[in-house]
This record gives structure tokens, sequence and C-alpha cells, in this order.
């Protein structure tokens, strides 16, 4: 059973989403989806001078937040957990002229906030685009008869950003000689020979890798460089 007495929320008043069906003491008007509680009886919302408020249901902190520095009055809406034994925050009343000023606070926020992420989106994919530029010229340095189309490919798939590749590596992002050969050796097993397939009939990794060594060693002599470890 819910308690009779008024819930305490500090700086503020209170309104209470009732249990059980209750009418005001005043006007006898019930039963009431909204009640303040005077001296422990229930009034409803027009009689304790709150009528004109709108009900604003929690979730949205930013939004609860603005409508109630823009509310000249405002309550506290909450409702008793039976499990818990306690009054628990359900929302907010506001002036409905609060709200509508708070919301176009918050709209012009999201859309702020979509402008600078729209920026930040231009910008890495311009840092990505020069990144790529940059590892594919040393993908040609080492390997000067890749052909540029391919070495691009290879840099592009090299360095997406989040895969965790060798690209977007401490070294990768250096351009170091052993990150860059290793990514081009990534590529040419996966793309110039039947590594895959070998590992699809259950060849297991490091015997796969044997076998197509001399096809990877061949391909990158191809390009004009011996691969040091193609392993």
């Amino acid at each position: 059973m819910a308690p009779s007495a008024t819930p305490l929320v500090p700086g503020g008043l209170v309104v209470v989403q009732p249990l059980r069906r209750k009418r005001c003491a005043r006007c006898l008007r019930g039963p009431l989806s909204l009640l303040v509680l005077e001296d422990g009886a229930p009034r409803c919302l027009d009689c304790a001078d709150l009528g004109h408020l709108v009900f604003l249901r929690r979730g949205d902190m930013a939004l609860s937040r603005r409508a109630r520095e823009e509310s000249t009055l405002s309550a506290v809406v909450v409702r008793f957990n039976r499990r818990k034994s306690r009054y628990e925050r359900q929302g907010l009343l506001v002036e409905e002229a609060a709200l509508a000023r708070a919301e176009e606070r918050c709209l012009a926020d999201a859309e702020a906030r979509r402008r600078r992420r729209t920026r930040d989106a231009l910008r890495r994919a311009a840092e990505d685009e020069l990144f790529v530029a940059a590892f594919a010229a040393e993908i040609r340095r080492l390997f000067p008869k890749c052909p540029a189309e391919r070495a691009r490919a290879i840099a592009a798939h090299a360095s997406v950003r989040g895969s965790g590749r060798v690209g977007r590596s401490a070294a990768g992002r250096a351009l170091s000689e052993t990150a860059v050969i290793s990514a081009v050796v990534a590529a040419v097993r996966h793309v110039d020979t039947p590594y895959d397939q070998l590992l699809m009939s259950g060849v297991p990794r490091h015997e796969a890798r044997r076998r197509i060594a001399v096809a990877v060693e061949s391909v990158l002599r191809g390009w004009g460089e011996e691969a040091a470890d193609v392993g």
C-alpha cells in the first residue's frame, strides 16, 4: 500500500500518479490520473492551481532540464513503487510554452550536432584519402611494377578505419616498410593465390601459407621486390 504522506522532492512541487482510484477532496472530481497531496488529502491539478501545466515524461534529460529552466512553474511527477517501497520520478509538469521553447533549443542542438558530425565525416574522409594516397605511393616505391590501381586498392583495403588491419596500426600509420610489405603480401596471398580455397577446404593456415609461398614470391618479384618473409 502506498503511503499517504506527501513524497519529498528537494527544490520543487510534487505531483503524484496514484496507484488507486482517487477523487479530489475539494471538487470530488475523479478518478484522478495526477493529484497533489495537501495535508494527506488528494487535490486535482485544477484545485491545486497546476491544471494549466503539461506532462513531460522522463527519458530525455536535456529536454527535461531545459523545460524546467524555461518554465516559471513546474512540478515533479512521482509514483510509488511497492516493490522498492519508494517514490520514483515519472516526469515533469511544465508550462506548454516552456516545453515548446525547450524543444526548439534541443532541435537546434541536434542540428548543430548533425552539422558537426557531417564536418567530422568530411574531414576524416579527406584525411583517409590523403593517407591512402601516401600508402599507395609507398607501395609503388617498394614495388615499382605494381599497377597503380592495384597499389591503391591494397592501400585502401589495409587502411579502413576500425578494421584492425595493418594500415591502421601504429606502424602502418607511420608507413613503415615492414607494415607496407605486410599489407602487400596479405593482398597477394588472398587475391593472386588459391590461399582462401585451401583454407575453405580444411588445410591448416600454416600449411596453406607454405603451399602458396612460392606463388607470392613470384608476384612480388614481378613487381620488383624480393619478399623477405611471406610465411
